[in-house]
């Protein structure tokens, strides 16, 4: 099933192989509840509770294709959620901190790492629109959560020569955006295609 789950992210476009081979070997079926473990392979998002989902993986797939990580790199996730997109990071070699604002989400998302083996993702519970300046400067940012614009917080924790990836619009639907810092005090700022995600909210959720 996962090996048919990387032939349709190729055939929509996802050609970096170190990409596929990742979600070729993340185990998808223990993110989700039972309920869903028959189609935990097709390429669809799927409930997770507390009105989150886990992202569709060709999402997950073309957000980190724009980042282009590299081994060893910093990268900070905005929206743990079920965790794993943070999986997908971590296969690829980089150091991935990880901030959920959702009590639930983040305890079972670190329960879960932990138990398949990515025991060096770090989980934090906070407010992802400050991401996490005890930690910064960060390599790569990603957000997994739409807003109207991006917030300075994130940008002025990523690094000189830094990208970060998240959807920009309205409710209804975002362009994933990919900013690349160039110095301390500009950016510039690609769109590319629509996506439809659960929007970016401020404060915590005990």
């Amino acid at each position: 099933m996962r090996k048919r789950l990387v032939s349709i992210l190729k055939e929509k476009g996802i050609n970096d192989q170190k990409i596929l081979d990742a979600i070729g070997k993340v185990p998808r079926h223990f993110f989700l509840d039972e309920a869903f473990l028959e189609a935990a392979y097709e390429d669809q998002a799927f409930q997770i509770g507390e009105g989150q989902t886990i992202t569709q993986p060709y999402t997950v797939a073309y957000q980190t294709e724009l980042l282009d990580i590299s081994r060893g790199q910093k990268i900070l996730e905005i929206g743990t959620g079920s965790g794993y997109q943070a999986s997908i990071l971590a296969e690829l070699g980089a150091k991935i901190f990880t901030i959920e604002r959702n009590r639930i989400l983040r305890d079972r998302a670190d329960k879960l790492l932990k138990e398949i083996g990515y025991f060096h993702v770090k989980t934090f519970f906070g407010d992802g629109y400050k991401g996490l300046p005890m930690y910064q400067p960060f390599d790569r940012i990603i957000v997994t959560a739409g807003s109207n614009e991006i917030p300075k917080e994130l940008i002025n924790q990523l690094n000189v020569g830094g990208k970060l990836v998240m959807p920009i619009g309205d409710k209804n639907i975002q362009k994933m955006a990919c900013l690349i810092k160039t110095s301390e005090t500009e950016f510039e700022i690609n769109n590319s295609k629509s996506f439809k995600f659960v929007p970016l909210l401020p404060g915590k959720v005990n």
